[in-house]
């Protein structure tokens, strides 16, 4: 009997494996490495002086400083924030619970200026909060300033980045035996033994996880700080955008993004150790 023609040329056609890794690799070499080549190999034109230069330059460091506690402050309170909201979903059921957490799933696809812009019409000097202080309290001056300092930026980007942690501590807590928060609970635990002895063992991993990610996404936020308009708020992002597009310093914008590199893949590989151990500790398929 003879075989059938597709499987003829089926096999006619089969190619060594090496090969058929060159078009991924060609197209990564192109959009990806060849950009980033181009990067590392403009931020070392000016030698190691010129690294040492821009790094211990204060506008520099200032940025490195309100980056960091942007970051770290908003991804504190997207932890506290997500971590209360994620038990509540999960372990008190209420009306509309479900409702809010699909809802929660439809935030995640918002553009973070969004968020911004959102904020800025009710918190803003001419927003919705100001306008009926100005109104109640007969004052020409907008008695709400927070929002263009420190403080408004990092209540953006945790209203924003809050779901990324809250729906990782769900699916871990979708994970736990309702059985055995019954039989503690008989057993006379009380809710916070329960939440202690339960609850965040499971939720520590998603906890790693999410705030790495988190952490990785504030640091590198652009959007929200350049909607709002915080002029007194330079980070990282912030700063090489002046450099390259307001100052065309090429060079000294490609040390500082070189040095954000850094920092993202250390807190990526971070992320991916958490994320992994979360998958093994308890098979989810994130």
């Amino acid at each position: 009997m003879s075989t059938p023609l597709p499987l003829r040329i089926r096999r006619g056609l089969r190619l060594p494996r090496t090969l058929w890794l060159l078009p991924p690799l060609a197209v990564l070499g192109l959009v990806f490495f060849f950009p980033l080549y181009e990067l590392v190999q403009q931020s070392l034109s000016g030698g190691a002086a010129h690294y040492l230069r821009v790094l211990h330059a204060p506008i520099f460091l200032s940025a490195l400083g309100h980056t960091l506690q942007i970051g770290l402050l908003s991804t504190l309170g997207c932890l506290l924030l997500g971590g209360v909201l994620a038990v509540l979903l999960a372990f008190v059921p209420f009306p509309g619970s479900s409702l809010l957490s699909r809802f929660i799933d439809a935030f995640l696809a918002y553009p973070s200026f969004l968020i911004a812009l959102s904020l800025t019409f009710i918190y803003g000097a001419a927003g919705l909060v100001n306008a009926s202080l100005m109104q109640l309290l007969h004052t020409s001056v907008p008695p709400l300033n927070f929002l263009y300092t420190t403080t408004g930026v990092v209540l953006a980007e945790t209203t924003f980045y809050t779901p990324f942690v809250l729906r990782l501590l769900l699916a871990a807590f979708g994970t736990i035996e309702r059985a055995q928060i019954e039989v503690a609970q008989s057993l006379g635990a009380s809710p916070w033994q329960v939440l202690r002895e339960i609850i965040a063992p499971a939720a520590l991993p998603a906890l790693l996880a999410g705030g790495s990610l988190t952490l990785m996404l504030t640091l590198n936020e652009f959007g929200i700080i350049f909607y709002l308009g915080a002029k007194g708020v330079i980070t990282l992002p912030m700063l090489i955008y002046g450099k390259a597009i307001q100052e065309f310093d090429y060079a000294q914008a490609s040390v500082i993004a070189v040095v954000s590199i850094v920092l993202s893949l250390a807190l990526y590989a971070l992320y991916r150790l958490s994320f992994n151990r979360l998958q093994r500790d308890h098979a989810l398929p994130l």
